[in-house]
Order: structure tokens, then sequence, then C-alpha cells
């Protein structure tokens, strides 16, 4: 399966390894796992994830990436890592990365209700 659970990051995008020079890289954020439910605190997230785990799954999809943004405390600070230095503002958010002359970029991406549209996603896929 292509789907990595846990992914750490590094400082930046431009840091990110892709899977080939020429394969872009795709990160979903997400809320994390409440502990007195055993699901993604945010409805959005659960919502969206049904699709993007079966999509993703499939033996021909690209590699997926899965952060975690932390508990809701954590995400609604000002200053949390994913809003400050990857521009995360809501979730979930899936970001498609690219090496474009030699540095890996953002080229698009889908956030909250945009990811319960196959179409969408289909097209951020390319």
């Amino acid at each position: 399966m292509p789907i990595t659970q846990t992914t750490t990051l590094p400082a930046s995008a431009a840091q990110l390894t892709l899977p080939t020079p020429t394969t872009p890289l795709y990160l979903i954020f997400i809320a994390s796992e409440d502990p007195s439910t055993g699901q993604p605190w945010c409805s959005d997230v659960r919502a969206a994830l049904p699709s993007i785990t079966t999509i993703f799954s499939a033996p021909s999809a690209p590699h997926l990436g899965v952060v975690e943004v932390g508990q809701k405390p954590a995400w609604k600070e000002v200053a949390n890592v994913y809003r400050m230095d990857w521009g995360v503002r809501a979730i979930p958010t899936l970001v498609r990365y690219e090496l474009s002359d030699g540095v890996v970029t953002e080229v698009a991406r889908l956030v909250e209700g945009e990811l319960l549209d196959r179409g969408k996603i289909a097209g951020l896929l390319g």
C-alpha cells in the first residue's frame, strides 16, 4: 500500500525527498486521533479519509504521506508548525509536490470539502 501513515517532515518543502525526480509526492495533513474515540478529532477529516484511503491504496496509486497536525488545542495555536511553515490553514489538506528547477515545490492543493470530490482528487493526481 503506497500510504505512509506517519510522515515526519523536514523544515521545508524544498527539503522533501520525492520517490523519484520525475514522480510527485503527495502529503495529506489531517487531525490526530482522539484518544477517546480512536478517530481523528476533525469531522472533515473523518469524512474525507475513506475516499483518500481507497484512492491511494490502489496498486497503481502514487505515494501518499500522512501528516498529523496534532490534537485540537495544538492545531488551533497560531504558531502551529504546519500553519507557520507549511501554509496549512485547514484540515484535511492534500498537497502535491514536484521537482521544479532542482527544487521541490508545491504545485497543487485541495482543502476540506474539495477532498469529498473524487473528480477534483483525480485532477490533482494528474
